[in-house]
């Protein structure tokens, strides 16, 4: 199929993160993660082209061929016989460095993308493959409903029932973003053992419904965000400052940082919590809730 594809990604934030000491063949830790779909995106776009071409608006400081697209894009066409001659624009809304899982949204959007021109679908087992091979969230990204991953984070264990419309505030501090790398560096020098996701995993077997979003929000955990407030004691600052807010049932770190996100109890308390971090911090922020997936 030539012409053109568009995608949008939704952005991620972990309900539970559970980094432990061992390490796989590849010298990743092994991770248990619970991610939902957050109402943050960003849209890639595919079209025909004489040779791949990245273009990321705005544009970042590392050459396209450096990006986790042009990865995911090369692998691809190289596991089925391809020629990647297209170009694929990234429009960027999700920031980075935050723990949103940006770089590995685009690459899923990038692999969902050209699967659809290439007439293969998107779960295809070699697509998944490839998607493992470029990093531990995108296999999350190709098919973005509330997951456990296992493994590097890279294994997908099992699906929930969407729970579309739980209320979001994502809060992000001045300064840059927490290098991934960097984080699991700061976590080795004093690591800790996770809590175990089994309380949560059952809680969102059942219908997760607005009188359950405390019970959620109770259940948040997060034992690489020692680290992140390491490196940025600013996530540590805006993780206080939302536990302490009315409407705030609960506030967690997502990922590695340095976004922090507050489940709220309603789209009108995160939109003022959103509001007040603005204006009175002048902290970056977005009110948002999680959201399904259409295909």
């Amino acid at each position: 199929m030539r012409g053109r594809q568009i995608v949008q990604t939704p952005c991620k934030v972990n309900l539970h993160l559970g980094i432990h000491v061992e390490k796989d063949s590849r010298g990743y830790h092994r991770v248990d993660s619970v991610m939902v779909p957050v109402g943050l995106y960003n849209t890639i776009t595919v079209e025909d082209a004489p040779q791949l071409i990245i273009t990321h608006t705005p544009a970042l400081d590392i050459a396209g061929e450096k990006t986790a697209v042009w990865k995911a894009a090369t692998m691809l066409a190289a596991e089925l016989g391809c020629q990647p001659n297209v170009s694929i624009t990234v429009e960027n809304t999700i920031p980075d460095q935050a723990g949103l899982g940006g770089s590995s949204a685009d690459a899923a959007a990038t692999l969902r993308a050209l699967a659809k021109r290439w007439g293969i679908d998107a779960l295809d087992p070699r697509v998944v493959a490839v998607a493992r091979r470029v990093g531990a969230d995108v296999s999350f990204f190709l098919h973005p409903v509330p997951s456990l991953l296992l493994g590097a984070g890279d294994m997908l264990e099992e699906t929930f029932d969407e729970f579309a419309g739980m209320p979001i505030a994502l809060v992000l501090p001045k300064t840059e973003g927490v290098s991934t790398t960097e984080a699991y560096d700061t976590f080795d020098a004093a690591p800790t053992q996770p809590r175990d996701y089994g309380e949560l995993c059952a809680l969102l077997k059942s219908v997760v419904t607005e009188e359950k979003y405390s019970q959620v929000a109770g259940l948040l955990y997060n034992n690489l965000a020692a680290a992140a407030k390491t490196l940025c004691p600013e996530v540590a600052e805006i993780e206080k400052w939302l536990c302490a807010q009315a409407g705030v049932l609960g506030a967690m770190v997502s990922g590695s940082g340095s976004c922090s996100f507050a489940i709220c109890s309603s789209h009108d308390e995160a939109a003022r919590v959103v509001q007040e971090a603005q204006k009175l911090h002048g902290w970056r922020a977005f009110a948002t809730k999680t959201v399904g997936f259409d295909g």
